[in-house]
């Protein structure tokens, strides 16, 4: 078997396997001690292939909810699954993972410069720049970077690219589906918007349960048109605006104390 000392961007495993390393320790202390993390579902992690695998999620925050993907990823390759072990999955980490995140949101300072160079697959936000609405067409660079990261290895993408609930998703995700043909991985986390600041940097509230469920690959009927794709994804991630209305109506009849 080929070793090979850097990623498909060119950045050095070495330094990435560090980085994940320390990051990973952090992360195993904030969400199994200070916190609590329940995962479900991720022995579906053990039959996918090793490459054009897209997990898409909904998105809590802008690092703490990927960073416990990696988590799940890692202990997932040394066989141990719905749980984070003991960090000793850290020293042989899964290294071919990559999250597609704002340009503009990885550059900004340190701490996002470093998470961007373990995994991020960073492009220009089509809607949205600097806290301001914006109409522009999508960049085709960015679109075969994705295309890239979905070749070397698994890549998690957020549909609605914001950490909002229940916003309409962005159909560029479904692009990429109809184009690739990956396996679509759902994946639906909770908790982490009440545990951690809107970045998942620091920490807003102790004792909270975390979770992270992963569904069965989607059924994905390639032909139909984007939206449709689209509309079947943000089912999947509990992100509709049918989901949102029956949540609203399980508050309502909840019993008042």
């Amino acid at each position: 078997m080929k070793i090979r000392f850097f990623d498909a961007f060119g950045n050095s495993l070495l330094i990435k396997r560090m980085l994940i390393f320390v990051i990973g320790i952090i992360a195993y202390y904030r969400f199994n001690i200070i916190n609590k993390t329940v995962i479900k579902g991720s022995k579906i992690l053990k039959t996918l292939p090793g490459n054009n695998v897209l997990f898409v999620s909904n998105h809590q925050t802008y690092f703490a909810d990927v960073t416990g993907m990696y988590q799940v990823f890692c202990c997932a390759k040394w066989g141990v699954y719905d749980r984070i072990n003991f960090p000793w999955y850290l020293l042989n980490p899964k290294v071919n993972i990559y999250f597609v995140a704002a340009k503009e949101t990885m550059k900004a300072g340190i701490l996002p410069k470093l998470f961007a160079y373990v995994g991020s697959v960073s492009i220009k936000r089509s809607w949205r720049e600097a806290g301001k609405e914006i109409d522009r067409g999508v960049d085709p660079r960015d679109i075969n970077k994705i295309y890239k990261a979905m070749n070397a290895g698994w890549v998690i993408t957020f549909p609605q690219g914001t950490t909002k609930p229940y916003v309409s998703g962005r159909r560029g995700t479904a692009h990429i589906i109809k184009e690739k043909k990956p396996i679509v991985i759902p994946v639906v986390v909770d908790g982490f918007r009440r545990a951690f600041d809107k970045k998942g940097l620091f920490l807003k509230k102790k004792g909270v349960k975390l979770s992270i469920q992963f569904k069965e690959p989607l059924d994905i009927d390639y032909s139909k048109p984007s939206a449709k794709i689209l509309e079947q994804i943000m089912e999947s991630i509990e992100q509709s605006q049918e989901f949102n209305v029956m949540k609203q109506l399980e508050k309502t009849s909840e019993p008042q104390p």
